[in-house]
């Protein structure tokens, strides 16, 4: 590879990690505000548990309603305090990403790790919405939604990088799908199949 080759490439690796930890660090500070709206409502709950909170919409939209069930504080305190935590987490590696900070490779695994953990109890709590309750709070919808966008944006990252310690070939292979966006297709796909769950299980209620 010549002088100017190189140089493109690196043009073209630098906007790439803008994109990405600006893109974490954009859904790390909505997932915190989420996070926190959710913790200061559940105080006003606690005081008086008739108030009207901002996400109550109806029957079906109701974050008060959610707040009251034993899968609010799976852990024996609100959900929302680990969101809290893990998106302040998220805004410092975004941070540390723009300022173009070279990442060891057992951090960025146990990092994947620990957004993957995040990834499950968010769809946990989804499904149990869903399914369970069968009632949705606002807020963690966008809690979820900002918490899938954020894994695949990190696994990009890592899979790029080959944090992930795959085989030669097989990173070559995942290069030639991250090039093709195939990734983000994925993604998309699944955020619509999730869509559809939530239209097909509330129908009509949803809007009433």
């Amino acid at each position: 590879m010549n002088r100017s080759s190189a140089e493109q490439a690196d043009k073209r690796q630098l906007i790439s990690d803008r994109w990405i930890f600006g893109t974490m660090l954009f859904l790390g500070i909505v997932g915190l505000i989420a996070s926190f709206v959710l913790s200061v409502e559940k105080i006003h709950l606690l005081q008086d548990p008739g108030t009207q909170l901002s996400c109550n919409f109806s029957a079906i939209l109701n974050c008060a309603s959610v707040m009251k069930t034993p899968q609010a504080s799976e852990f024996g305190f609100p959900n929302s305090y680990i969101g809290m935590m893990g998106y302040a987490v998220v805004i410092t590696v975004a941070v540390m990403g723009l300022s173009r900070m070279t990442f060891p490779r057992p951090f960025m695994l146990a990092t994947q790790i620990c957004f993957g953990l995040g990834l499950i109890f968010a769809y946990w709590l989804f499904f149990q919405s869903v399914y369970v309750i069968q009632i949705l709070c606002p807020w963690c919808l966008v809690v979820t939604l900002v918490t899938t966008i954020l894994f695949e944006t990190l696994l990009r990252y890592n899979l790029r990088e080959n944090n992930l310690y795959l085989p030669n070939k097989a990173h070559q292979h995942t290069l030639q799908w991250l090039k093709k966006d195939y990734d983000k297709f994925a993604t998309a796909l699944w955020l619509a199949v999730m869509i559809a769950l939530i239209f097909m299980q509330f129908k009509e209620g949803l809007f009433l």
